[in-house]
This record gives structure tokens, C-alpha cells and sequence, in this order.
């Protein structure tokens, strides 16, 4: 069984199947619908030849088909037996346990011609559980010669109760493993499957390939190659003529089914060895016999009528007490069956071009390994190969599929012993060649389809393996995998300085004060930072030591103590013993707070390259803003080793941090761990609360734009000279200062333009006279203004309270809960009860124009705008300002203003 990253379809284009032995490894799957979404060009049979649709609805043909898939299965399935069973206690009965394998194909080939949904499906024993099933048996039979004694295991009884055990409970082990199926596909859980990474998976599909190779081999000299140092067996001469045969055939199989467009040169390829095997024999003047005692064909042994296969069973001497010794190796066999049905499924999707039913056909492959389970036998799922093979040849029919069951009828009551005849590096060829393919993809062709770190991933699980067993080695592989998650996860939490302005109601001389004081670019007042990724214990350090860079902010030596003592993983006096160890950066290790620490910070100042000297050299800024729109989750460890570390630095320096844009579960965990808290505007405006007192905590905001204000407003107002009125604050517009109190246009865009006398008395007199352009709507707070994707047939002002502009593709929340550790929390937004955080774009209050840049450009709403407070909304119209073009040139001259000055605005507000 294989799952090629790196197939090639005949158009060129690359994708992912699976397919798998007994059949042809080496098949190549067209482009063509994943999940029910077509990708590339249907596959070339989709479109059949009128003589192709002929030979279809002939019989003759089903039998030509299901032959040549018979002549690819029976091989392998002589080789999947001696695997299986690979101890040396079996081989007495390994004609009769081999014949005991290809029944169990049978009953698999019977239950998907039956159920399955694909009328030209072959489902037999494959590999996917090959390495379950072996390591099952070994144990089994292991257990109880180790019971016995080392003399004991030549006795009858003993190979008895070894035989009686082993068949019993692996058949019980396949029939639970079909009833988990069955159940997965009845819930539909086929996706669960997927939570296994895909390079654990393919480092055990690696070792599969090995295990095969090993196995044929074996097949080869004769002689059973359980572990590496079983490889010495080669140093002899003999062993190494034997098995030479057998690699070079296992080489000439799979390039062929690699590099052969004809789906035929397999089969043939397959009849052809054994053939030229015998010529040779008999030109050399040699007899069976010789190549018998050659070690060339099997030693022969009584023939094994189908009622012997039954005695292989004796319930009385089934130890059912090794079922739990069993256990572990199942449980691992269920996940690894199950994910790699799913992907045999996906891939004959993909060839056919037609979305299939997973959760169905995982069902039918539940049924079949329950039949055969309760039969007797073993492990089975769809032969990806095979079936593809038939789907092309354009027979439709269930009738394949019941000839090649009927085949291996025939190989199973036949007297004829097939390891007497056929050569034995031909049985091991066919392992060799199923091997050699699975490992030459997964870990060959895979590097180009799989990061490094994944890579390397895939062959520690292959290597882990070799030496702790499947489950010991899956189950490190997915640790490793994990760690890989961690690293890579933390690796890509970035920060970022950006260049942001907000989207105020200022004045002209407000705004230029604004440019050249708050923004000044060599000494700003307001520094605004871009955090990115998840922000967790393996990444808040890097993240909290990349911010202070940015920031400018230089840490002393007792804070560094500080950090390092709060992030170490000993144990310690402080309420915060338990925190989770995380990697401290070198500049803030206990090692820089040495004596001799001074003279290495000077020496690595001295060697830092000339490009970041502008970076060291920043001045911090009065406001601090951390953008954490992009952040996907903050846990306990980053919100008191990087949130709560930042907050303390900046109170101390009189910096004011603020963080905007967080979702409900990041505002949870940092107001939790009192690192966090929302502006109080009501106490910071009676002077019960001054600023100072607000930046002990990070303040939090529901998106940057309202940051930006509240930073800006409040460097304006401790600039500016008692009593002065320079910067006329938007709230003094309205006569009762109430964001509730609805301001007139003519007051809004005087303001915001600084127009001369004349004409904002133009305005003013216009408003008066009734001659309106606009219209003014009252919007209750949850109502919804317009949304995304209607017309922008006009633009809008906000005369009273405020608005919030969603992101596209988000809702309302009315409620938002966090479970934690104590249960079901909910969240306490009290000025944010009905928007989510993470779904604001920015915040809109009076004054603010909205909605120009889609009305200019004549294209639908890019987004959608919700009052958050009651507000009187005035709309300017297209046909309103067409007419006021028309009847008054002078106002639509300054309606034109405005909205030049607004898209000045709006491209200030990002980076250049």
C-alpha cells in the first residue's frame, strides 16, 4: 500500500493518492475532483471508445480482467501469509495458513462487490494492517513458547494452542476492527482519521516498505530476517544467490509499473519471470528436484484439502487470556486501517473524477473486515490499484469482482501446493517490489512534497519503529510531531512596526499637529506594533523581546531577573512558581545580568550590524499599541510572562500600552491574569482616574482605530495650554458634549475642513433654507446600516453616537463564553456586549464619514457597518449630489472636498 505525494497525472499535473499491494503500486491517478471540487481534467477513460463500451458488456472480458487481477493478487497474498505468520512455529502449516489468507480475500471480495457503491471495486487482505497482524501473532505465538519452555516448542499440543490462539484472535481482532468501522461511517466520523499527521503516517507506510523488503527476502533464502542484524544472513554465499533473483526481479516489477503506460505490461511482466525462471531450469538440464534442493521452490509437503483449514482451530486450546497482550497493537491497527481506508477512498475519488461517500465506503469496509473477522480471517480494504486498473479497462460490472472471488476459490480447494512450484524469489519479488516502491516514495519523492522539520518527522517515526515497536514508534512520532507544531508555531509569531493614523474627526491645524508632533518620525509619540500568530509559552519571550526592540524600551537588570525568574522551570517562592518553562532570549538570560554583563552588552552593541543601529537607538513612545487583530490565541503562560512583564515595564516607564483588535478568549485570559483592562471613560472624565493610574494594565480596544483616537486625544489635550482652544475636541461640537447629541453637516464639515467664513455661512444657509441634498435615519443600536455586497449608491456621516465597521464573513454574538478549568465562564463585555472583538474593524463615532471609497468606485459594499450605540446617520445619495452639481456648483465643490480629504484620511490610516 502506498501514498504518493508525487504521483504525475498524464496531463502533468501533480497530486496525492493512495493505493496499495497486492495490486500495481505504480499507477498513475489523473486530476480530478477532491471533496467533490474539480481540479483538473476527468480522468482519460471517462470517456470511453465506442469498442471500449462493447468490450465492457462482454462476459469474456470479465473474465480476462478478473484473471489478470487474480494472477497480481494470489502472488502477494503467498508473500502477506508469510508475514503474518513469519515465526518459525508456523512454517510446518504455512501452505495451509497462506491458503487460509487468500479465503479471507474471498469473503473480502464477495462483502465489496455486494455493498460497495463502485461496481468494479477489489477489496482483498492488503498491508495496511500487515505489520499489526504480524506483530500480534509473534507475540501470541512468543507468550506461549516462553510459558512452555524452549524444548516445548516441537510439541503437537503446543503448535496446537500456538496455531488455535493465533488464528482465533486474529480474527476476533479484524472482526472489532470491522465494527469500529461500521460505527465510524454510521456517525460519519470519517474525518476524525485525519488528526493523525500525515508524516507519521508516511514513516510508517516507510517501514512498511522495509518490512516488505525483509519479508521477501526472507521469502528468498528461506530463512526468517526478524531484526537488522538478520541481515548477515546475505554473507553467505548461498543466501546471497538465492535472494539476488528476487531483488533484481522486485527492481524490474516496480519500473515497470512506474514507467509503463500500459496498464498491461504488469500482469505480464508478473507471468513472464516464473516462465523464464523454468526455461532457464530446463535448458541448464536441471529438474524441479535440483531447484528444489537449491533452495529455488518450496519443499514439499502434503496437499491441504479446504476441511484441513478448519482443523487449524481448536477452541479448547484458545489462550483468550492474551487478548490484553494484544490490545495496544489493535488499537494502533484501527487508527492506521481507518486513516488508510479513507485515503484509499479519496484516491479512487480522484481518478474517477466523482466525489465518493467516504463515511459510506468505510462503512462497506467495516462490513467486509466483520465478515472476515468473524470467519476467520484478516484485515482487508479496497485495492486501490486494482480497482483503478478495472475502472479504466471501462467494465462497469460487479462481475469482476465475483470471478476473481471464484479464482481464489479455486486456489484454495486446489490439491496443487503453489509453494512446490512457483519459484520462491518470485513470491519474494513481489514483496520486494511493493516494498522498494512504498519506500522509494515516502522517503525518496516525499522530500519535495514535505517541509524539513516534517521530513524529519517522517524518518524519526520510521527509525523509532525499527527499535520501540509500531506503537512505540507512531506514538514517538506523533510527540515529535508535536514539538515540530510547537516549534514551527512559535517561529512564525511575529512583530511588526507599522505606520497607522486613525480615522478622527480633526481639524485642519488638529491634524497637522498630529503629523508633525504625535507621528513625527523621528521621535513619535504613538509606536504601533503588528502581532501575528499565536503568542503561547514556546513563543512569548521572542515575542515580548521583539516588542521592547521595537519599541525602544531598554529592560534593567532586575527586570530581566525578573522575566527569567517568572519564565524559569525551577521552582521558586512567588505565587507564579508554576509557570511553564519557555526559553528566555539570550539579551534577557540570567547569564546578562553577570558581573561581567555590562562588557558583553557593550561588545555586542559593537558587533551589531550597521542596518540595526536605527532599531536599537529608538526612542520609546508615550502610547504603546499592540495590534492583536492577527493574533489567534494567548495563553496563561504568554499573558503573565510576555503581557503582564510589558505592562509592568511600560508603567514604570510612564508608556501607556494599549492592545486592540483581541477576540473574547484572548480578552478573557488577560483580564484573568489582571494583565488586561478596558478604558473606563466615565471615571477618567469626572478625574477620578488619570491616565497614570489606567496604564498600570495593558487598556484594551475593540480594534486599532479606537486606539489611535484615545491615543491622539489624549496627547492633544495634555499639549495643549490651559484654556486654550486650539484643539476643539469632537465631543464640544455637539451643545450638550453628548456623543447622543446629534451635530449639524454644516457644523461637521466646517470642522473637519477648516473652510473659510463664506462659505461655511453658504452651508449654513443651504441647511436652513430646507434645500436638502441628504437624508438623516435614527438607527437603534444592533441595526444593522448596510452589508456587505449591496450598492453603494450614496455615503454616509455619523451626526450622533457610533457605528462599527464588521470585517466580511463575520456575525453578532450577542453572548460569548469561555471554558476554563472551573467550567463555563462568560465573558463580561459591559461596553461590548453585542460585538465580538475580533470581528471589528474600526470604531466610528461623530463626525466620522464612511462608506466613499465603495461609493466612489461604483462597486458593491466591502463591508459591513452596525450601530453599536443609538445614532443619527446622514446618507448623501447619488442622485442628491447629481442634483446639487446641477443647481448649486459652490456646495458641490465642498461635498468634493470632503471626500478628497477622506480618501487622504483613509490611505494615511495604513502603511505607505
Amino acid at each position: 500500500r502506498k501514498f504518493s505525494p508525487t504521483a504525475t497525472s498524464d496531463d502533468g499535473h501533480s497530486f496525492m493518492r493512495y493505493g496499495e499491494g497486492p495490486g500495481i503500486p505504480g499507477l498513475n491517478c489523473p486530476d480530478s475532483k477532491i471533496g467533490g471540487t474539480k481540479v483538473a481534467a476527468p480522468s482519460k477513460t471517462d470517456n470511453l471508445t465506442e469498442e471500449q463500451k462493447k468490450n465492457s458488456d462482454s462476459f469474456i472480458y470479465y473474465i480476462i480482467y478478473a484473471l489478470v487481477n487474480s494472477i497480481m493478487c494470489v502472488p502477494c497474498l503467498y508473500g502477506y501469509a508469510s508475514v503474518i505468520f513469519n515465526h518459525s512455529v508456523f512454517q510446518p502449516h504455512i501452505n495451509a495458513l497462506s491458503k487460509l489468507v487468500i479465503l479471507s480475500s474471498v469473503v473480502h471480495q464477495f462483502c465489496f462487490s455486494t455493498f460497495s457503491s463502485l461496481s468494479f471495486s477489489i477489496g482483498q487482505v492488503q498491508d495496511a494492517g500487515l505489520i499489526f497482524l504480524s506483530a500480534m501473532s509473534n507475540a501470541i505465538a512468543t507468550s506461549i513458547l516462553a510459558e512452555k519452555g524452549d524444548g516445548a516448542s516441537l510439541d503437537d499440543d503446543v503448535v496446537a494452542e500456538v496455531l488455535s490462539s493465533t488464528v482465533v484472535l486474529l480474527g476476533l481482532s479484524t472482526a472489532c476492527l470491522g465494527a469500529v468501522l461500521i460505527m465510524m461511517g454510521k456517525f460519519r466520523l470519517a474525518d476524525a482519521v485525519a488528526y493523525l499527521p500525515l508524516p507519521v503516517v508516511g514513516g510508517y507506510l516507510a517501514f512498511i516498505g522495509y518490512f516488505c523488503v525483509e519479508a521477501g527476502v526472507s521469502l528468498c533464502i528461506s530463512r526468517p530476517i526478524m531484526k537488522p542484524s538478520d541481515w548477515s544472513y546475505l554473507f553467505d554465499k548461498q543466501a546471497l544467490l538465492l535472494a539476488i533473483p528476487g531483488i533484481i526481479a522486485g527492481i524490474l516489477l516496480t519500473g515497470v509499473a512506474r514507467k509503463c503506460q500500459d496498464e498491461a505490461m504488469l500482469p505480464i511482466s508478473m507471468v513472464v519471470i516464473p516462465v523464464v525462471f523454468y526455461i532457464v531450469l530446463f535448458a541448464c538440464g536441471w529438474s524441479i528436484e535440483d531447484a528444489r534442493e537449491g533452495g529455488w521452490v518450496g519443499e514439499t509437503s502434503p496437499p491441504v484439502p479446504v476441511q484441513d483449514l478448519f482443523h487449524l482451530i481448536d477452541f479448547g486450546k484458545v489462550r483468550w487470556d492474551l487478548c490484553k497482550e494484544i490490545i495496544p497493537t489493535w488499537l494502533g491497527m484501527v487508527f492506521v486501517v481507518s486513516f488508510s481506508s479513507c485515503l484509499d477512498v479519496a484516491a479512487i475519488s480522484m481518478d474517477m473524477g466523482e466525489a465518493l461517500d467516504v463515511n459510506n465506503e468505510l462503512t462497506t469496509v467495516g462490513i467486509s473486515n466483520l465478515v472476515s473477522g468473524l470467519a476467520g480471517g484478516f484485515t482487508g480494504s479496497y485495492i486501490f490499484s486494482q480497482t483503478i486498473f478495472t475502472y479504466r479497462t471501462g467494465c462497469r460490472s460487479r462481475w469482476i469482482g465475483i470471478l476473481v472471488a471464484f479464482t481464489f476459490i479455486a486456489v484454495v480447494i486446489s490439491t496443487v501446493n503453489f509453494l512446490e512450484v512457483t519459484p520462491l524469489f518470485f513470491l519474494g519479488s513481489t514483496l520486494v517490489f511493493i516494498g522498494f516502491d512504498l519506500i522509494f516514495e515516502w522517503v525518496v519523492e516525499v522530500r519535495h512534497k514535505l517541509l524539513l522539520s516534517e521530513y524529519i518527522v517522517l524518518l524519526a517515526t520510521f527509525v523509532a519503529i525499527q527499535f520501540l515497536g509500531i506503537n512505540g514508534g507512531i506514538g514517538l512520532g506523533i510527540v515529535v510531531a508535536i514539538f515540530d507544531f510547537v516549534w514551527t508555531t512559535a517561529s512564525v509569531s511575529s512583530v511588526k512596526r507599522v505606520s497607522r493614523r486613525s480615522m478622527a474627526f480633526y481639524r485642519p491645524q488638529e491634524r497637522s499637529f498630529i503629523e508633525n508632533h504625535v507621528y513625527n518620525s523621528q521621535h513619535p509619540k504613538i509606536a504601533t506594533l503588528e502581532v501575528s500568530g499565536a503568542v503561547f509559552f514556546g513563543s512569548s519571550m521572542q515575542v515580548l523581546s521583539r516588542i521592547l526592540d521595537e519599541a525602544g524600551i531598554n529592560i534593567s537588570a532586575e527586570e530581566k531577573a525578573e522575566i527569567s525568574r517568572l519564565n524559569s522551570p525551577l521552582p521558586h517562592h512567588s505565587n507564579h512558581s508554576r509557570m511553564s518553562s519557555v526559553r528566555i532570549p539570550e539579551s534577557m538570560s540570567p547569564s546578562a545580568i553577570s558581573p561581567g554583563s555590562k562588557r558583553r552588552l557593550k561588545k555586542d552593541k559593537q558587533n551589531v550590524p550597521k542596518q540595526s543601529t536605527a532599531l536599537i537607538n529608538r526612542t520609546p513612545p508615550r502610547f504603546l499599541i499592540l495590534d492583536l487583530t492577527s493574533v489567534s490565541n494567548v495563553d496563561a503562560s504568554a499573558a503573565r510572562g510576555c503581557f503582564l512583564q510589558l505592562a509592568k515595564m511600560c508603567a514604570a516607564r510612564k508608556i501607556v500600552a494599549c492592545a486592540a483588535g483581541a477576540n473574547s478568549r484572548i480578552e478573557w485570559i488577560m483580564k484573568t491574569h489582571e494583565t488586561a483592562h478596558h478604558l473606563d471613560e466615565e471615571k477618567l472624565a469626572d478625574g477620578s482616574m488619570n491616565l497614570l493610574d489606567l496604564s498600570q494594565k495593558i487598556i484594551l480596544f475593540d480594534d486599532l482605530n479606537e486606539a489611535l483616537q484615545f491615543c491622539e486625544k489624549s496627547l492633544m489635550k495634555e499639549t495643549e495650554p490651559s484654556g486654550s482652544t486650539l484643539f476643539k475636541r469632537r465631543e464640544d461640537l455637539a451643545p450638550e458634549s453628548s456623543s447622543n447629541t446629534p451635530i449639524s453637516l454644516s457644523t461637521a464639515f466646517t470642522h473637519f475642513l477648516g473652510i473659510e467664513p463664506q462659505e461655511a455661512a453658504a452651508l449654513i444657509d443651504y441647511e436652513k433654507g430646507g434645500n436638502s441634498f441628504h437624508s438623516e435615519t435614527l438607527y437603534v443600536a444592533g441595526e444593522t446600516i448596510f452589508c456587505s455586497g449591496t450598492n453603494a449608491d450614496g455615503f454616509y456621516v455619523v451626526l450622533s453616537g457610533a457605528v462599527v465597521v464588521l470585517v466580511e464573513g463575520k456575525t453578532l454574538l450577542p453572548n460569548d463564553e469561555i471554558l476554563s478549568g472551573a467550567g463555563r465562564q462568560q465573558v463580561s463585555n459591559k461596553r461590548r456586549n453585542m460585538l465580538e472583538s475580533g470581528q471589528v474593524s474600526r470604531v466610528l463615532s461623530i463626525g466620522n464619514i464612511f462608506g466613499f471609497v465603495d461609493f466612489i468606485l461604483q462597486r458593491p459594499r466591502s463591508f459591513s457597518v452596525v450601530a453599536t450605540k443609538d445614532a443619527l446617520i446622514a446618507k448623501f445619495h447619488r442622485s442628491g449630489l447629481d442634483e446639487l452639481k446641477a443647481k448649486n456648483p459652490d456646495l458641490d465643490r465642498i461635498v468634493d472636498k470632503v471626500l478628497l480629504l477622506c480618501s487622504v484620511v483613509e490611505l494615511a490610516s495604513h502603511d505607505p
